[in-house]
């Protein structure tokens, strides 16, 4: 009787046995939702095994700094939260080691991109995109949509439609041209219910596959019956998608709150068993004070803080050491950005003396705390390893352009007709640090240049500046024009002379010849080497005014898990997080945490 009880023990360890190799690369098992917790077994060896069972119920609360002004991508790239609840064709890995990649950069490789709408896509020939759509994803269940399968014409509405690309739709003539990129895109068509096939000007794989896995805020896809019911989606009980969160509180001024869609189709990837999102509640909450948000942190009334400076991330570590950090590189460098097309900045020999009167290694140890790098940044982020032109392969005589001596920048200035030094002016947005531009003003006044300080709100900084371009001088914002970390290709257009972003007003033939070179390029390899040429002209060029590329720190609750600093997770950017129907609805609160911090 024993040795037939211990067969049976064997018997029944071998099966578990089995059971658990035949889930394949997951390495993982899981169960559906129950009320509180999924009794996920995580096997041991998995880099997320130590956060332990997600569990379900509980909230996210984000803050903004912004106003909420979009629901609708057709006329306004502005800040906004859509991306709750309408998705993209792709996204992230839920399942790649963060030590492989960890997704704190703009910019993801192709090989780190996984389908989110999409389930596969393939170049069929080079100039053509094609994109497989996974079969039962449903429109929320609210009328007019009221829970339909989500189709490949659905996918042409929404390109059609942002785009003119047919369908009868124009642009409305008070929101600015398509993003370049998109310029490329020759038409968008359904060739069964499933498959989508883009149809490009160019041949370009890394122009094509940056542009349509990039992270605008134009691919996320609206519903087609609420475009044909209402005319847009602006309204924000308009809002319909595909995604886990369902919008049902706006108060404009003040916070957006979002809903667990109980019939979304999404599941974990870690634990593939497991219905998502595990959240009930995701909550935007605008503080614009960012003393206000710190005490929004400490108290709980907030779940993470994004892009603080090393200051204010010292001042917390110091009254609350329980709260995370996480340290990821500012998306963009700080940069004195002046208006190449007016004098004195159309002389290069006056924006070569800016250039050597800041003395860049002091700012680093000074003002940076030695936290930032001392260099001066290409256009290319030294982060983006494989791409751009790093400081560090920069020849000595280029190096010695950047370098701080106020003697040969009053030369430079003298030789361009300036002996006395000039008085000007600069734009700056009431989100830098009112200490980081009177630096750069004594910087500039030890070699007689005397600048005034305008002080704009950030909304208007932005028109001034970036959509009108009334600015004649200097502009100086959080988010500079170089150091960036976002695509390739997106980068190269950035000083071409028609690009919509070009508000240094930069205008060079041998630089535009650059992007079309890159343009008809026919590898990703050779777009690294004209990323390299182009990062060396602007810098030789002068065409903006370095300082540095600091640091920036998240502040995260330690019930929160999963949150790694993922890029547009959590954090609002620009036009908001773009991938809040991803991250947030895998991430999961540690109740037992959160409740023996008095929560």
């Amino acid at each position: 009787m024993k040795r037939r009880t211990l067969w049976m023990v064997l018997a029944c360890l071998l099966v578990t046995l089995l059971v658990l190799s035949s889930c394949g690369s997951s390495n993982s098992t899981g169960t559906t939702k129950t009320s509180t917790q999924a009794t996920t077994t995580s096997v041991a060896g998995n880099f997320w095994a130590p956060l332990g069972a997600p569990q379900y119920g509980g909230s996210i609360t984000l803050r903004t700094n912004k106003d909420f002004v979009s629901f609708d991508a057709f006329y306004s790239s502005g800040y906004g939260v859509k991306s709750a609840w309408e998705e993209r064709l792709f996204t992230d890995d839920w399942t790649l080691d963060p030590t492989v990649w960890s997704y704190k950069l703009g910019y993801r490789p192709p090989e780190y991109v996984k389908g989110n709408l999409a389930s596969s896509w393939e170049f069929t020939d080079p100039t053509t995109f094609t994109v497989h759509l996974r079969q039962g994803i449903h429109w929320q269940n609210i009328a007019p949509a009221n829970g339909r399968e989500l189709t490949a014409d659905d996918i042409v509405f929404h390109f059609d439609r942002l785009y003119a690309m047919g369908g009868g739709f124009t642009k409305p003539s008070t929101v600015a041209p398509a993003a370049t990129t998109f310029l490329q895109l020759n038409s968008v068509t359904a060739t069964d219910k499933y498959t989508v096939v883009f149809k490009w000007k160019t041949s370009n794989p890394q122009f094509i596959t940056e542009t349509m896995q990039g992270l605008g805020p134009d691919q996320c896809i609206e519903c087609p019956d609420a475009i044909k019911l209402w005319g847009d989606t602006n309204d924000w009980h308009h809002a319909i998608g595909t995604g886990p969160f369902m919008l049902t509180d706006f108060t404009s001024g003040s916070s957006a709150t979002m809903v667990r869609n109980p019939n979304y189709w999404g599941y974990d990837e870690r634990y593939p068993k497991n219905q998502l999102p595990y959240i009930d509640t995701l909550k935007v909450l605008e503080i614009t004070d960012d003393a206000t948000a710190l005490a929004a942190l400490r108290t709980a009334k907030i779940d993470v803080m994004s892009s603080v400076s090393f200051q204010n991330a010292q001042s917390v570590q110091k009254t609350d050491p329980q709260i995370l950090q996480i340290t990821l590189p500012q998306g963009q460098a700080m940069t004195v950005d002046p208006r190449n097309d007016t004098a004195p900045f159309n002389d290069i020999k006056v924006r070569e003396a800016m250039q050597m009167a800041i003395d860049l290694p002091t700012m680093a140890q000074s003002y940076y705390g030695g936290t930032a790098d001392p260099y001066p940044v290409p256009m290319t982020s030294n982060y983006m390893t494989g791409f751009g032109f790093p400081y560090q392969q920069w020849p000595q005589d280029l190096k010695d352009q950047y370098a701080f001596n106020v003697t040969t920048a009053k030369q430079l200035l003298a030789s361009a007709g300036y002996p006395n030094g000039f008085k000007t002016d600069m734009v700056v947005d009431v989100a830098v640090d009112s200490n980081l531009s009177q630096i750069v003003k004594s910087y500039f006044a030890n070699v007689g240049i005397d600048m005034d300080i305008r002080v704009m709100d950030s909304a208007s900084w932005s028109a001034f500046v970036r959509a009108n371009r009334k600015y004649d001088a200097l502009a100086m914002a959080t988010s500079g024009s170089l150091g960036f970390s976002f695509e390739p290709m997106r980068q190269i257009s950035r000083f071409t002379s028609t690009d919509s972003n070009n508000y240094n007003m930069t205008s060079d033939p041998t630089y535009d010849a650059l992007y079309t070179q890159a343009l008809a390029a026919t590898s990703t390899d050779q777009v690294k080497q004209l990323l390299t040429q182009a990062n060396q002209y602007v810098a030789q060029q002068h065409w903006v005014i370095s300082l540095l590329q600091p640091n920036l720190y998240e502040l995260v609750q330690p019930w929160l898990k999963g949150y790694t600093g993922q890029i547009h997770g959590l954090q609002d950017g620009g036009p908001g997080p773009q991938l809040l129907f991803f991250y947030p609805a895998r991430f999961w609160i540690d109740q037992s945490v959160k409740k023996s911090a008095g929560y």
